[in-house]
């Protein structure tokens, strides 16, 4: 099943990108097309949120494989993630809210700063990703906590 944390981190990718497209078009004043590029880029964050909490509730979490002497380190770099990801979510909704209902003001001051949480957390959710999966051998599927803090 690891096509599955292969295909959620792909949409986050697109994601990070999208928004950073978004970012490009809205300072070059094409308000439609950011409009278009930044539900696009909260669609595809949707998709990898709807895929990860899928395999999370229905099959598990992947525990860290790598050597016992890096654990600590990954898991407070997990950690890392996880906060940033929470708080880019957080924030993604807030000025998607804020856009929609056309509240441009607080949009234009929250904006910036949601991007920059949203690609530290997309390239912190790609060295993960890494980790688990292709630099060193996925450990045991397990529960999240179990995978996360090894109880």
């Amino acid at each position: 099943m690891e096509v599955l944390p292969t295909l959620s981190t792909l949409f986050i990718v697109i994601s990070a990108i999208l928004i950073a497209i978004g970012w490009i078009l809205i300072a070059k004043n094409k308000r439609k097309a950011h409009k278009r590029v930044m539900i696009s880029g909260a669609i595809a964050a949707l998709a990898f949120f709807i895929i990860y909490m899928s395999r999370t509730i229905f099959i598990g979490n992947t525990s860290f494989g790598g050597p016992d002497d890096i654990k600590i380190y990954y898991t407070i770099f997990l950690v890392f993630h996880i906060f940033l990801a929470t708080s880019a979510a957080i924030f993604g909704i807030v000025t998607l809210y804020l856009a929609f209902k056309r509240n441009i003001s607080k949009h234009r001051k929250i904006g910036p700063i949601t991007s920059v949480i949203w690609f530290f957390s997309a390239a912190t959710g790609v060295v993960v990703y890494l980790l688990l999966y292709v630099i060193y051998d996925g450990g045991q599927t397990t529960s999240m906590l179990k995978a996360i803090f090894g109880f």
